[in-house]
């Protein structure tokens, strides 16, 4: 997309989590992509007149590139769930000035979109209150620790809160607190010492977070039934879970004697080890 112009935009409905904004296809029609980003699970894809078309995937959202040259071509594998077009659900069409064609498509439609001028965009209800990044220099144990002080919310809640850290999800956080070995029932204060300095756990939390990440990026992304890459496949990343939906299984942690559980944590899913996790 980066460099290319927006010929033509296919808006299939009106709304997708909230409706589109006035005249949408309109004022992208024609515009120049500049510059492409992300702010925590926001993507943001900065235009030639100074807007910036905000996307957020939701639970099952996904984008598919097709069309160009050379034609694109099926790609082949193995996947953790059968691949789906699932054309029904296709609720925005991007078409480029490259040829290519970038879909949206969404089956649960918990995504949307938003255009905001770039000036007001820190400001702006979706990004004012974003904690720090979790690949950002700014996330280290001492960080961590300044967050969690005092705080006696379970340490898995405390960090999937968007406010404190932008950008971590329940996949990661069950995968990064295993690696750890912390328990996701610890209360977060514990990652500070009284004096606010970071425990051993909090430093070493730190560098779970972002190897997790990485190995993640490096994977395509973690698919469930209906996430893709954008070239319609799967992220290989499930494949390396240790315990994200491996209820019942053996613990991984060489010299465990455990094995995965799964309790229900402020509504979500967590899957971790009470045995070498404390």
């Amino acid at each position: 997309m980066l460099g290319t112009r927006i010929v033509r935009v296919e808006q299939r409905r009106p709304d997708l989590r909230f409706p589109f904004p006035d005249a949408f296809g309109e004022r992208l029609t024609g515009r120049g992509i500049v510059a492409l980003g992300r702010r925590a699970k926001y993507l943001l894809l900065d235009l030639d007149d100074g807007q910036v078309l905000v996307m957020h995937l939701g639970m099952s959202g996904s984008f598919r590139v097709e069309g160009g040259e050379p034609a694109d071509a099926d790609t082949p594998g193995a996947f953790h769930y059968d691949r789906s077009k699932m054309a029904a659900h296709d609720h925005v069409v991007f078409h480029l000035s490259n040829g290519r064609r970038v879909t949206y498509n969404d089956p649960r439609r918990f995504g949307f979109m938003d255009l905001v001028s770039r000036h007001a965009l820190p400001e702006h209800p979706f990004f004012a209150g974003l904690g720090i990044e979790p690949l950002g220099n700014a996330l280290n144990g001492a960080s961590l620790a300044s967050l969690m002080q005092g705080r006696r919310t379970p340490l898995k809640a405390a960090l999937l809160d968007q406010k404190l850290i932008a950008g971590l999800g329940n996949i990661y956080v069950c995968e990064a607190l295993h690696r750890a070995k912390l328990s996701p029932r610890r209360a977060a204060g514990t990652l500070a010492r009284k004096n606010g300095a970071p425990t051993d756990r909090a430093n070493l939390l730190a560098g779970t977070i972002r190897e997790v990440l990485e190995a993640a990026l490096l994977s395509g992304g973690s698919s469930l039934r209906d996430h893709r890459l954008t070239d319609g496949t799967m992220g290989y990343f499930q494949h390396t879970f240790r315990v994200y939906d491996r209820e019942g299984e053996a613990c991984p942690t060489p010299g465990c004697a455990g094995q995965v559980e799964r309790i229900v944590q402020s509504g979500r899913s967590t899957f971790f080890c009470s045995k070498c996790q404390r």
